[in-house]
Formats: C-alpha cells, structure tokens, sequence
C-alpha cells in the first residue's frame, strides 16, 4: 500500500504565491507613457495581482547653482516632465484597483536610474513605454537595447522600440 504524506504544513514557494515574485516596473523618460504600455503594465498587474511602479525618469540638468538656491524641486519644471499626464495615468490606474507607486526619479542617466530602481525592488516585470513621438527613435532604440541587456528580469517594450 503506498503512503501519502501531507505537505500542507510547508510553506510555499514564494514564487509560486500571486503577486510575491515583485512588482510591475511602467518606465517612462519625462514623459506620458504610450497607451499600449500603459495596458500592458495593467494588464500584468491584473493577472499577477502585483503592485505597479510608476517611474517617470527625468534626466537631472547640470544646473548646480541651481540646485543650491532652489534644490531638486526647481531643477525640472512641471511642464518639462509631463507631470501632469504621469499624473493622470497613475490616478486612471489606480481607480481599477491597482495598488500604484508614482516615482520621479531625478537623475543624470534616466535609463540606469530606472533599471537600478527595477533591481532595488525585485521587479518582475519592466514595461518600458515613453510616447515615441515625443521621445524620438533613435533614443528609444538606445534606451530599449539596453534595458533589454541590462535588466534581470522580463522585459517588454512599446512598439517601434
């Protein structure tokens, strides 16, 4: 007669657990992010029942006296990130219940900020997504061959990245 032992005592494998492998990473450079990312970051936060990181990187100008006088806040103005956009989408993402963090990263790399944050938080999934129109090709190109390089984790891209 065979013998069943009962695993029910053992924890699980925290992998295995909806929402324990990390969050969703929606990367944008001072921009709104595209819709189709946008759906994309949604749509994974939904399956996965994971949290979304909101990342709005803004690359940090070389302005030091600036940053003295007036520190970070008057180092990029509203209307120089999209702010208010970024806004908007993170607040439209959140009313469908999505637990969202919105973060302005400051820096003067935009896309090593973005993919050591991903790092820092055990990101799952990075969904990088500026609107291309405004970003321009050859920077988006740039900033997605390297995020698909560099990241340790999946990634996925906006169309005509």
């Amino acid at each position: 007669m065979a013998h069943t032992r009962d695993d029910s005592s053992l924890v699980a494998n925290p992998s295995a657990i909806v929402g324990a492998s990390g969050p969703v990473v929606l990367g944008t450079l001072s921009l709104r992010p595209d819709p189709s990312a946008e759906q994309m970051a949604i749509d994974s936060c939904l399956d996965a029942g994971a949290p979304l990181l909101f990342v709005n990187a803004v690359q940090l100008p070389p302005y030091p006296t600036t940053m003295m006088v007036g520190g970070l806040g008057a180092m990029v103005l509203p209307h120089e990130d999209d702010r208010e956009a970024v806004v908007e989408s993170a607040e439209r993402i959140a009313a469908l219940g999505i637990e969202v963090e919105l973060i302005g990263l400051l820096t003067p790399r935009p896309v090593r900020g973005l993919l050591e944050l991903a790092q820092e938080r055990g990101a799952a999934l990075i969904v990088f997504g500026p609107l291309l129109s405004k970003v321009g090709r050859i920077r988006m190109r740039r900033a997605a061959r390297r995020i698909r390089r560099e990241a340790g984790c999946l990634v996925w891209i906006a169309p005509d990245g």
